[in-house]
């Protein structure tokens, strides 16, 4: 995280820079366009640019961040392990295990995919799950679907 950060101030800094020497520029330039103006709007530009890929960077590691923290919370509160803690309400829903919170996760990731790529259809959909995340019939939930 500290190396993103860095990278994301680093970046603002060198646009900054980039912007004050293309004022100062203009105005040594009694604001004609010249070469040297020329010059400095083309680096203003290619720092510009590299300070939005540093706040895409820290934007994707924030997002990947958040996922991780729900999916640790999900996982927390589907085991019962923050039942008491900190005074935490239970849901009332009965706890299951990680591993089976695990496997319909993985059945939802697929199904996602494959509705993104356009193979899933109305109803065929959970036919087409995939074998590495297979319902396990001990469940009552999976006899449903």
């Amino acid at each position: 995280m500290d190396n993103i950060v860095d990278s994301l101030n680093n970046a603002y800094q060198e646009f900054v820079a980039a912007a004050a020497n293309v004022l100062e520029t203009k105005e040594s330039s009694a604001a004609l366009k010249t070469a040297a103006t020329d010059a400095a709007l083309e680096n203003l530009k290619k720092k510009w640019e590299l300070f939005r890929v540093s706040c895409d960077q820290a934007e994707e590691f924030v997002e990947s961040i958040k996922q991780r923290i729900g999916s640790e919370c999900l996982v927390d509160e589907a085991t019962g392990s923050m039942a008491g803690k900190s005074g935490q309400q239970s849901t009332g829903l009965p706890p299951i295990s990680a591993v089976r919170l695990e496997q319909m996760s993985k059945a939802v990731r697929w199904l996602v995919i494959e509705l993104q790529h356009g193979s899933g259809s109305t109803g065929g959909a959970a036919a087409h799950a995939h074998p590495s995340a297979p319902f396990d019939a001990r469940f009552q939930e999976d006899g449903a679907q």
